[in-house]
């Protein structure tokens, strides 16, 4: 079975039970709590066709598949640990009923108060076990399947020699899989010959492990190095940054791998695992969801303000309304932005320029707009394509990236996030008029980073809009 057709076995079942659920709640109100078709018995066959239960049939199933997608659990759905599905399902239980009871039942026509609490409980009871049946079924067959080397992820292992043979016998050796179907490895230091070329096929080096990744659709790296090549263990990172594998590490390099780590156990060999995301699941996709409604908001409501300023823009100066340029994006992948025009055409023919604050290419409407970011606000079209976010470091030309990197290497962490409209870069910076700046720029970037989550979203996104309407700029 692929993975595809595996979630959408999880997806089909999960709205299923929630239509059961909804169901065997409907009719239990309607039967023994409900005041109305307590006083009215020969009504209470009558719930199919009411339309209260219809609406409820369609809606509150896609409400239940929304709220588990939010939570992540369609994610990652060969390495499902049937302790955590157990606690998810009761958590979203508990979470899901108390949304439909505030939402829907609260204003039920009840003989008691007690009823409120029966009806709660129910719904909770009624969710979690008749929902959790066909999961703990799923996933049992494909924890049993992965463990007798039915199925599993392509695993690309970062290192070459001793411990990396070791390691590599120890897994193979297993009475139960992990998963894990080796498709080769890199080395990291140069040599002559490789002990792991004995057992599986050398693809390269560290350098070139995402093309490696991208061709092999390697789904998760462990790194198996030799003590002397510790020192290396930036740059294995750096090299596997936002690739989309699980990483994971032998713990001896626990003590030289920083950031967010955690300990894993495949059976009986224990390796750590190196976090590559930056928000929990569930913050990514509300992040993601506020990307979607605020810029579909402001494309709407602003839409006046559009075209006054696409019309100045015409106005001002000779040449297209819009400016479009094509800038590096999340894992080093280019998309096209799209501005406001605000400078002469051909404002570079004489390559790539950073403008400044009297850059004479600069339109008298243009300084107008960047006083107060109209010229950006077409960015909300890049926001709701998904090619940035409302908040998060401003994307570069790839020209510019690569003068960055060159004082100061780290540039390419930014990368981990989508790009933003505004930043705390430039909140707490300003635009940057050089390499020099940019990179002076960066460590807020890279502090927001560390510390992303929505609050702090919202507390950027607040400082701008002040900035922006005392028009200071940014």
């Amino acid at each position: 079975m692929n993975k595809t057709r595996h979630v959408l076995l999880y997806i089909v079942c999960d709205f299923l039970t929630a239509a059961i659920v909804w169901t065997l709640f409907f009719f239990f109100r309607n039967e023994f709590i409900d005041a109305y078709y307590l006083e009215n018995p020969e009504l209470r066959t009558l719930f199919l066709s009411d339309a209260h239960y219809m609406y409820g049939l369609v809606f509150i199933p896609l409400m239940w598949i929304l709220l588990y997608y939010l939570s992540g659990y369609y994610k990652n759905i060969y390495r499902k640990s049937r302790l955590k599905e157990f606690l998810n399902t009761l958590l979203m239980s508990v979470l899901g009923s108390s949304i439909l009871f505030f939402a829907i039942i609260l204003n039920d026509n009840v003989p008691s108060y007690i009823a409120y609490y029966e009806l709660y409980i129910t719904l909770i009871v009624l969710q979690f076990v008749i929902s959790y049946i066909p999961r703990v079924i799923i996933t049992t067959s494909t924890t049993n399947k992965i463990r007798s080397r039915k199925i599993g992820f392509n695993t690309l292992l970062v290192g070459s020699n001793e411990k990396a043979e070791q390691l590599y016998k120890r897994l193979q050796s297993a009475k139960k899989s992990a998963g894990n179907m080796f498709v080769g490895f890199v080395n990291v230091i140069q040599q002559e010959r490789y002990q792991m070329a004995d057992f599986m096929p050398h693809l390269g080096t560290i350098d070139n492990a995402k093309d490696v990744i991208a061709r092999y659709q390697v789904e998760e790296v462990i790194i198996a190095i030799e003590t002397k090549e510790h020192a290396y263990i930036e740059h294995i990172l750096s090299c596997l940054q936002g690739t989309h594998t699980i990483i994971k590490a032998i713990p001896d390099t626990c003590d030289i791998v920083s950031g967010r780590v955690t300990f894993t156990s495949i059976h009986e060999e224990p390796l750590i695992l190196i976090s590559q995301n930056v928000m929990p699941i569930w913050e990514e996709k509300l992040k993601r969801a506020m990307d979607i409604v605020v810029s579909l908001l402001v494309l709407i409501l602003a839409s006046p303000l559009y075209l006054f300023t696409a019309i100045m823009v015409k106005l001002s100066s000779k040449g297209p309304i819009f400016y479009k340029q094509e800038r590096i994006g999340q894992y080093g992948v280019p998309f096209t932005i799209y501005k406001f025009r605000s400078m002469i055409v051909d404002s570079e023919t004489d390559g790539p320029q950073l403008s400044s604050e009297n850059d004479d290419r600069i339109t008298e409407w243009g300084h107008t707009m960047r006083k107060f970011r109209l010229d950006e606000i077409p960015q909300f079209y890049n926001v709701l394509k998904g090619d940035m976010s409302l908040v998060g470091p401003r994307p570069e030309r790839q020209y510019f990236i690569d003068k960055i990197v060159k004082i100061a290497p780290h540039y390419t962490h930014l990368q981990k996030v989508k790009p933003g409209i505004t930043s705390l870069g430039q909140v707490k910076y300003g635009y940057a008029q050089s390499p020099e700046e940019m990179a002076s720029r960066m460590k807020y970037d890279i502090i927001y980073i560390e510390n992303m989550s929505i609050y702090l979203d919202i507390k950027v996104l607040f400082y701008t809009i002040k900035t922006v309407f005392s028009g200071e700029g940014i």
